[in-house]
């Protein structure tokens, strides 16, 4: 198979061939109106595309007056582009013949490949491998198709076409693209492009939301999500996009699967969750719980200034849903604007006397729609203010088309947002309508509206946020690597002795305990005596995964009388417990002083890679579950964040008089693991639990660490 071409190359030909074809050829056109031939063929025609259009078919002389084609061969020039809806079995021939002539873009819309099962998979395999031999590229197959509403083009069989915006939609569901663009029509939301990936099997996600990002007619990338091809790969074109305009995705089917056996507290608590929202906070990007959030949000970034500060006024004509909003505005992470000074002044000049002058400003149910306007315009001109709602309840009074004319009247080229809230239906959907055309978002209730006003100030933060780079620190890598690969012969998930876990350790510069391994009680005692007492003892043994649960470690030995009985007391537990465990012996550990315990670990998620975890430590680490996770690089930032992030913090900082932790020990210590993590790729698992943690410049110790490979 050819190699593939570079991402410039691919940006240049997602840009050029799929999103501005300068002529395209519809394969297996057709003219019967129930077929999916004569919907794209329509659509491309009624679009208003401007390019020349090949219909081919080889048993019709015209289709909707375009000229057929028998055949590709038959073509008076390779076109930037071929959709193609042939039968599955015939999808080979003609993607062949489409790299044959020179063509270097395909939209494979046929079905009938790694969908239907593993003859389909390897169908699908042969089609890419013969467009790839061939230079061309390919979207799908299995999908909707795809849209550019500026060019305009909808070589897709959706039903209509989207309105012009400036929203990008990728998406991996077909059903949600028609959906999407429904809801997009109905409502007054313009997409500039709409991508359905079908399959993904050449051209992913990630080649375009890399063209997106260039693209000077997005504003804003949507996205629907299932799953990504390369987790690494998508992870560094959230982040290159993300500089540019605002990613938002909705990732379905996030709950844990547990698709995969993990042997170490922070395997069972990784998944595809976690990956997404260290995606978020790494990236960042900002994530949708809902596909109406997706859409909501996005059209907000799309059609309003980011708010530069957390302060919202509220106008509403009713008190109820001015107190839901206000108790959403916390919730969403920001403020009620203290409406003071000259602003007061002014709203006092013109409300009511029973009016509210206090956040929210409630102008009654009598509010006219001069009243609104007045409100709004005062509001607007406050420093202290940076983002403006106002909520609508249609009550007898209230003059519903005035207030939407007042708010397009003055919203209009505003430098602050202002977002709606229009509560109810049939008397407010024609103007509701109105002010979504004109780009004033407008969501149904209260607390929703405030919260996509909350991500809307997230995204302000983003902006605002540094960009550091990864922190690198001279290790030892070639000594790990070559105590890997030994391990990594055999060829099986293999877990590390602990002499080796802690060879590692120190070849990253991580801090730990002393520890000794022995093969039977005589050389526990001699080695107790060399480093001298108290001492911890524990059990080895592969099949014992948590010692303690069965009773493979003892704590404090103070002498060797009482490291004699420890050592009897703990073989007898785990034989009893565990009978089929083999015993490789025990390890002797110096006893360290007591601080605050945390783990540290990292997990492999089959498709972002690695992931490092801080947490609670000890025994609870899985009750809890305070944990935080990043994905592999982490910058100083990652490693502070995640910290800030456990509930365990305030343990950290210092309570009731304690002093603080060294925490940028700890942070250090995480940025060693994610290097660790991320120059080794066969190391699956590892966790280090406890870490202790000592008072501000005294540093951490790992006491106990497990690392396995493979898997």
């Amino acid at each position: 198979m050819a190699g593939r071409s570079s991402r410039s190359n691919d940006r240049a030909v997602v840009s050029d061939n799929f999103f501005e074809p300068r002529s395209l050829a519809v394969i297996g056109a057709s003219s019967h109106p129930e077929k999916v031939g004569f919907a794209v063929l329509a659509n491309v025609i009624e679009s208003g595309y401007q390019g020349e259009v090949f219909a081919v078919n080889p048993k019709a002389g015209v289709i909707q007056e375009i000229r057929c084609h028998p055949d590709v061969g038959s073509l008076p020039h390779p076109p930037d582009l071929a959709i193609v809806i042939v039968p599955a079995n015939a999808v080979l021939e003609t993607v062949t013949r489409c790299a044959g002539i020179g063509v270097r873009a395909g939209v494979v819309i046929s079905a009938g490949f790694r969908e239907t099962g593993i003859e389909g998979r390897r169908l699908e395999n042969a089609v890419v491998k013969a467009a790839r031999d061939g230079g061309m590229r390919l979207l799908g197959p299995n999908c909707l198709g795809i849209i550019n509403t500026a060019l305009p083009l909808n070589a897709s069989f959706a039903r209509r076409m989207p309105p012009r915006g400036s929203i990008g939609v990728l998406s991996q569901s077909g059903a949600i693209c028609t959906s999407l663009i429904d809801w997009a029509r109905a409502e007054g939301v313009g997409f500039s492009k709409l991508v359905s990936l079908g399959n993904g099997a050449d051209l992913v996600e990630s080649d375009f939301l890399d063209a997106l990002a260039d693209d000077t007619k997005t504003n804003v990338i949507a996205m629907y999500l299932e799953g990504v091809s390369n987790g690494e790969r998508f992870f560094e074109s959230v982040r290159r996009a993300s500089r540019a305009k605002p990613v938002v995705f909705f990732k379905a089917g996030a709950t844990t699967s547990g698709a995969r056996a993990a042997s170490s507290h922070t395997g069972s608590l990784a998944g595809s969750e976690s990956s997404y929202e260290a995606l978020c906070r790494q990236a960042p990007a900002l994530r949708a719980y809902s596909v109406d959030e997706l859409i909501e949000l996005s059209l907000a970034l799309a059609t309003q200034p980011i708010p530069k500060g957390p302060s919202v006024a509220l106008i509403t004509n009713a008190g109820g849903p001015g107190i839901i909003a206000s108790d959403a505005c916390e919730r969403a992470g920001l403020s009620l604007a203290r409406i003071a000074g000259k602003t007061l002044d002014e709203l006092k000049r013109f409300l009511p006397p029973a009016a509210s002058l206090h956040n929210p400003i409630d102008l009654l149910g009598t509010a006219d729609a001069k009243l609104y306007g007045l409100a709004l315009e005062t509001l607007l001109a406050d420093p202290d203010v940076d983002a403006v709602m106002i909520i609508l309840t249609p009550q007898a009074m209230t003059e519903v088309a005035g207030t939407a004319d007042e708010i397009l009247r003055i919203a209009r080229g505003a430098e602050k947002p202002v977002v709606c809230s229009f509560m109810g239906a049939d008397s407010v959907e024609a103007e509701v309508d109105r002010l979504q055309e004109a780009g004033i978002p407008n969501v149904a209730y209260p607390d929703k509206a405030m919260q996509i006003l909350g991500r809307m100030y997230e995204r302000r933060l983003q902006v605002m946020r540094p960009r550091p780079r990864a922190k690198r620190f001279p290790v030892d890598s070639k000594a790990v690597s070559s105590l890997f690969h030994g391990y990594v012969e055999t060829g099986a998930t293999t877990q590390l002795s602990p002499e080796d876990c802690r060879e590692v350790l120190q070849a990253y510069g991580i801090p730990y305990s002393p520890l000794k391994v022995a093969s039977d009680l005589a050389g526990a005692k001699r080695h107790a005596a060399e480093m001298g007492y108290p001492v911890v003892l524990k059990v080895m043994s592969r099949q014992v995964v948590h010692k303690t649960d069965v009773g493979g470690v003892v704590l404090d030995i103070r002498n060797q009388r009482r490291l004699a009985s420890a050592y009897d007391d703990m073989i007898s537990n785990v034989r009893r417990k565990m009978p089929a465990a083999k015993i490789d012996g025990v390890t002797v550990q110096k006893m360290v002083p007591q601080g605050r315990e945390l783990i540290l670990g990292v997990a492999r998620d089959p498709q972002f890679g690695p992931l490092v975890m801080v947490g609670l430590g000890g025994i609870y680490v899985e009750t809890f579950k305070d944990v935080a996770f990043r994905l592999v690089p982490m910058t100083p930032r990652d490693a502070a964040s995640m910290l800030h992030e456990l509930k365990a913090y305030r343990l950290l900082s210092g309570v009731r008089g304690e002093p603080p932790a060294d925490i940028a020990a700890v942070e250090e210590v995480l940025l060693r693991v994610s290097q660790l993590a991320g120059e080794h790729p066969c190391l699956s698992e590892m966790d280090i639990n406890p870490l202790i943690v000592y008072n501000a410049g005294d540093g951490c110790t790992c006491v106990d660490v497990r690392i396995t490979l493979g898997g």
